[in-house]
């Protein structure tokens, strides 16, 4: 049996990507460099807004950072055309909105590693970094920036 396209995934999934957003300041939404797309800083969508350990727990966050995946998802297939360029996740750097007692970050940015495990399979496989942050713009619950390897 052949194995599923990343289309087939991510409506196993029961995933639509929404279109790509727009930046939030002045920068772009993606870089292409030397076989490698850098994906700017993406939140998750619906705008939520508040700290992990204070308005949100672990698991709501964990869903934060799912859609924030979704984001990242969206910024590849409007840039590539289609998800099947996508060679390698190299890297997630996940910074977490949370009260300074908050621990698990971790689990949060958990969120969208699995989310990039179930639409790439063994090529979802990241390094990644995870930070909490004392502020995020716009109060967003989480910020995630993103590499990835690609065709030429």
């Amino acid at each position: 049996m052949p194995e599923p396209t990343i289309e087939q995934r991510l409506e196993a999934l029961g995933i639509t990507l929404p279109m790509a957003s727009e930046p939030a300041a002045k920068y772009v939404n993606y870089v292409k460099v030397n076989g490698f797309m850098y994906v700017s800083g993406k939140g998750p969508s619906g705008s939520p807004k508040g700290k992990l350990g204070k308005e949100y727990t672990t698991q709501e966050g964990y869903q934060f950072a799912r859609l924030t995946g979704i984001e990242i998802l969206a910024v590849l297939q409007s840039a590539l055309g289609s998800l099947a360029h996508v060679k390698q996740v190299v890297k997630l750097q996940g910074f977490v909105n949370a009260i300074p007692e908050f621990e698990e970050h971790h689990v949060v940015l958990n969120g969208c590693s699995d989310l990039m495990l179930d639409v790439f399979g063994e090529k979802g496989k990241s390094a990644r970094s995870v930070f909490g942050a004392v502020s995020i713009r716009d109060n967003l619950p989480i910020i995630v920036d993103s590499i990835f390897q690609i065709e030429d």
